[in-house]
């Protein structure tokens, strides 16, 4: 089972190299014409909100029922092929889409481990903590999850991410 992570701008060539069943998109409400297409042969969860940390008028928020919309997705993968996530610059939604993905599909595995991998992957990841507080709630982690996110803290700085891997064994 593996996550594929990287920003809009390599989201073809990892289509390319990787064949994931399956696209995760995270972009701002307003990048309609940035919206990547996906093959008949493959599933793609859009997701529009703003990459804020906390509530902002004017902003989209991360809210539950998109949470809950990402968890559905990734229930519904098999992991026969990898699942690619994506957002603008693949540093924060899409790096707390992988994390909160991670959590739910090793509900016994360790936060804290699962966040240090991810900063391992990805020296330069920060999870969005609106994105994995919501999700904390909804997976009963007892605000685990927010915790070791906030232990790695902000990643290197970066004006874009990288493709990478996110094993989930």
């Amino acid at each position: 089972m593996t996550l594929l992570v990287c920003p809009l701008s390599q989201v073809e060539t990892a289509r390319t190299l990787h064949r994931p069943s399956h696209l995760v998109s995270l972009l701002a409400p307003a990048a309609d014409a940035a919206w990547p297409t996906f093959d008949v042969d493959g599933e793609h969860l859009r997701l529009a909100f703003h990459d804020i940390a906390e509530r902002r008028e004017g902003f989209t928020a991360p809210d539950g029922a998109l949470v809950a919309r990402l968890l559905d997705f990734a229930a519904g993968w098999d992991a026969a092929r990898p699942m690619l996530i994506h957002c603008w610059a693949g540093v924060s939604r899409s790096t707390a889409a992988a994390f909160v993905i991670a959590c739910q599909r090793g509900p016994t595995r360790s936060e804290r481990d699962i966040a240090q991998a991810l900063r391992a992957a990805a020296p330069y990841a920060t999870p969005n903590p609106l994105v994995v507080s919501l999700a904390d709630a909804v997976l009963g982690r007892a605000g685990r999850m927010s915790a070791a996110v906030a232990e790695i803290g902000r990643g290197a700085n970066t004006f874009e991410g990288a493709l990478f891997e996110l094993p989930l064994r």
